[in-house]
């Protein structure tokens, strides 16, 4: 059996590596908050659903984030699905030192007390329940407490570097 002669040799895994693979990978966009002295939220798209019953999500944020002193306490988060109409703010939210809960960003204080980002597609407010360590991130899992999925719109997606729209 030969090698199709379009495949590079491999290369020696590394954090370049990995970020050049996943920018093929075209993730959704979520915000998430939490409340603290102030409120606090980043943008991810590692997003995942873990299981329906009990209802758990998971994401990773990295421990050197601002965020994180916040998310490593709170007993809640929430979790915002993003429309493709809000680039402007998954890249505020991405933003480092971006005044996120700025003017310009509507919000309120949700149940448990979580951030709630307006006009998101859906949004679910979760009890943290594990925080695990992976490298210079912690992966974590939540469970859903409440939510709304009425909001209506496309998904925004992160492809190739940059926030983007679905294509039909």
């Amino acid at each position: 059996m030969t090698a199709s002669p379009d495949l590079a040799a491999p290369r020696t895994a590394s954090p370049e590596l990995l970020r050049s693979v996943f920018r093929q990978h075209a993730a959704g966009v979520a915000v998430i908050t939490a409340a603290g002295k102030r409120p606090v939220g980043f943008t991810a798209t590692s997003l995942n659903s873990v299981a329906a019953e009990p209802p758990l999500i998971s994401f990773g944020v990295g421990t050197a984030s601002s965020s994180w002193p916040v998310v490593a306490e709170a007993e809640h988060i929430g979790v915002h699905i993003l429309g493709e109409e809000q680039r402007e703010l998954a890249a505020a939210f991405a933003r480092s030192g971006a005044d996120r809960f700025g003017p310009s960003t509507g919000w309120r204080s949700g149940p448990e007390g979580v951030p709630l980002l307006d006009g998101v597609v859906a949004w679910l407010v979760c009890r943290v329940v594990a925080r695990i360590p992976a490298g210079d991130h912690r992966v974590v899992i939540a469970q859903a407490v409440a939510g709304d999925p009425s909001g209506g719109g496309r998904p925004l997606v992160y492809h190739q570097g940059r926030f983007t729209a679905l294509r039909d």
